[in-house]
């Protein structure tokens, strides 16, 4: 099995995860990416989002998103730290966040927002939830010899 390791050009391990598969990494970069964009996004096109609360701000969105990133971060000490299982359930949830995107339709439809919004909303929801099942898929697989008879 392939093992989470980024190296700079100089070859020294910047961050070596062996307890993460490197395309569970892979997975947590495209969300990381995903989110990136939809909140900045949110926090730059604020006045387009219909039905946005009036107490949002640009800085509180990034706030939000600096709050949901430091759940993944912290996901990637555990995984450091050799504490998988926590690790794998902390990214699961900071996938699951991905999904809170799609509450922009419960104060307006997706044919109010712009094409930006809409595909900002879905890229982070798709990725998010990817990571989320393939965490939880983890998660099984790694308790499964325990719950064996």
């Amino acid at each position: 099995m392939l093992t989470g390791k980024v190296r700079d050009v100089h070859g020294s391990k910047l961050l070596h995860l062996p307890f993460l598969p490197a395309p569970l990494l892979a997975l947590t970069a495209v969300y990381f990416v995903a989110s990136l964009a939809h909140f900045v996004h949110n926090a730059e096109y604020i006045a387009l989002y219909p039905g946005i609360s009036g107490w949002l701000s640009r800085e509180t969105i990034y706030l939000a998103w600096a709050a949901v990133t430091s759940l993944g971060l912290g996901a990637l000490l555990l995984a450091r730290s050799a504490l998988r299982t926590a690790a794998l359930v902390c990214l699961g949830a900071y996938g699951a966040f991905g999904l809170d995107g799609l509450a922009h339709y419960t104060l307006a439809l997706c044919s109010e927002h712009t094409l930006a919004a809409n595909l900002t909303i879905a890229f982070e929801a798709v990725t998010g939830l990817i990571l989320l099942l393939a965490c939880a898929v983890l998660c099984v697989r790694r308790m499964r010899p325990r719950l064996a008879p």
